[in-house]
């Protein structure tokens, strides 16, 4: 079965690919040039929403989407669902993990989790979507530490495993990430369909 991954972050859509259910061929936003659509939403159901919805309407077939991103407590929640532009519309990973830990200067609260929601609808107006979200709680370091994964992955730290996102094998993020754990409740949820 064909889906198309609302996506064109290249070590998202691989993270994912290896997360879904061999059954279905994933295809990606780059495969039929769609661009992201301006994510208007105030929550990661909301935006995860809206572009699964742009690329089922644009490709004709189902969709998936994730939203997701890094809250942190010192932040009231900062930076949401604004994780990927922290540090502003064109932030790169770097960027945004420079502006963290600006923000986090001398903060003794450093708790946060990374929120990840899946979105599933098998055409553009599915009144049903297929939606299920993982959460990874752990702490904000105070310095990078790693330099596998993307994002903050160097600045997030799990104390049950000891190390920061970015020191873990591919596997074992997949095993443990909140997009792990959403990935893993979505291939429950559609097998029950």
């Amino acid at each position: 079965m064909k889906v198309i991954l609302a996506s064109n972050n290249k070590k998202k859509v691989h993270e994912i690919r290896a997360c879904l259910p061999d059954h279905l061929t994933l295809l990606t936003s780059a495969d039929y040039q769609i661009e992201s659509p301006p994510e208007t939403g105030t929550t990661f159901v909301e935006n995860a929403i809206i572009k699964a919805r742009h690329s089922a309407q644009i490709s004709g077939l189902p969709s998936i989407a994730d939203d997701s991103g890094l809250e942190v407590d010192y932040l009231n929640g900062r930076p949401g669902i604004y994780s990927s532009r922290f540090a502003g519309e064109q932030a790169t990973d770097s960027d945004n993990n420079e502006k963290l830990l600006q923000d986090m200067t001398g903060a003794t609260l450093r708790t946060a989790r990374f929120r990840c929601v899946i979105v599933y609808l098998r055409y553009a107006l599915d009144p049903m979507p297929v939606i299920a979200s993982g959460t990874w709680e752990g702490e904000i370091l105070s310095a990078l530490d790693g330099d596998g994964g993307f994002g903050y992955d160097p600045l997030f730290f799990v104390p049950h495993l000891n190390c920061s996102v970015a020191n873990l094998s591919a596997a074992d993020k997949r095993l443990y990430s909140h997009r792990g754990q959403a990935l893993a409740t979505f291939s429950r949820l559609f097998d029950e369909q």
